[in-house]
């Protein structure tokens, strides 16, 4: 195994950002300090860091191929089989063995939950192609809390959501504290990209429609209906617009959906955080198989 913590390849955990692992620009720049070992074809998808062994493990299943592996030491024992599944694929996969010290000096995280790996992104898929086989989705408008999209995905996952959609705002379900809330499901639960412009509803709406949706908008209004109306239940396929913890949907979005709908509530507590509301939500408009 690779002992040097010098090596290009930990880039990916310690120099670069999220965005930079999604830059061609920085990519081509990485591709290069790696001496040419490195696919610059295959790395202008983009990277992104996983953290774990079951989170890692749930990259590797659902196709995803690693470009570099960063462990804690204390990890290795409990790592070694995931290891070499890793290096069956990828026999020259770089691998770095550290010191607690050593891993936080590189990444500067305070603690890690496991081993870290870089893998190469692959292709987002087209929305139309996403939307052709769905009955249940949910949108994410302008979602930016990592742990709130992990969790919504653990969720989705669980609960029969066929995709996540994301606006343009919407932070990545791919970073690495997003994957690791959600347990690794980021990589089960197929997700695009909705709509070019920050009001996404001026074209994601129209192509929602466009694939047999009924677009309902999770929202406290005056006009809203249960979400345990019976007339959920007889829609064949449903999209879910959730939004942000405090300034939840915009008016525009609202305005342009079929319905609004809102989770009864007591006690006079009048909103659940967007997680736990997309769990209720996912739940009681679930196809009943």
């Amino acid at each position: 195994m690779e002992q040097r913590a010098d090596n290009p390849y930990l880039a990916p955990f310690a120099s670069m950002t999220d965005g930079e692992l999604r830059d061609p620009k920085q990519l081509v720049g990485l591709a290069l300090a790696c001496d040419g070992n490195a696919d610059p074809n295959r790395l202008a998808a983009g990277l992104f860091v996983a953290e774990s062994v079951n989170v890692i493990t749930r990259a590797l299943d659902a196709g995803y191929t690693p470009f570099a592996v960063l462990t804690d030491r204390r990890w290795l024992a409990g790592a070694e089989g995931l290891i070499s599944r890793l290096r069956e694929g990828a026999p020259n996969l770089p691998v770095v063995v550290a010191s607690s010290d050593e891993v936080c000096a590189i990444t500067g995280y305070r603690e890690t939950r496991g081993p870290l790996a870089a893998f190469h992104r692959k292709p987002e898929p087209e929305l139309a192609d996403l939307l052709a086989g769905a009955r249940r989705v949910a949108v994410l408008e302008d979602i930016t809390n990592y742990t709130n999209i992990g969790a919504i995905f653990r969720s989705a996952a669980a609960l029969g959501i066929d995709a996540v959609l994301l606006t343009p705002a919407c932070h990545d379900p791919l970073f690495r504290r997003a994957s690791r809330v959600s347990m690794g499901t980021v990589f089960q639960v197929p997700w695009a990209r909705i709509g070019t412009a920050r009001a996404w509803a001026d074209e994601g709406v129209a192509q929602l429609h466009e694939a047999g949706f009924t677009i309902a908008a999770l929202a406290l209004s005056d006009d809203s209906i249960p979400l345990g109306d019976p007339a959920l239940a007889d829609i064949d396929r449903l999209a879910l617009v959730l939004g942000t913890e405090g300034d939840g949907l915009a008016p525009r979005t609202i305005a342009s959906c079929d319905l609004t709908v809102r989770i009864p509530m007591e006690h006079g507590v009048d909103s659940l955080n967007v997680a736990a509301a997309s769990a209720v939500a996912f739940w009681e408009t679930r196809v009943r198989r």
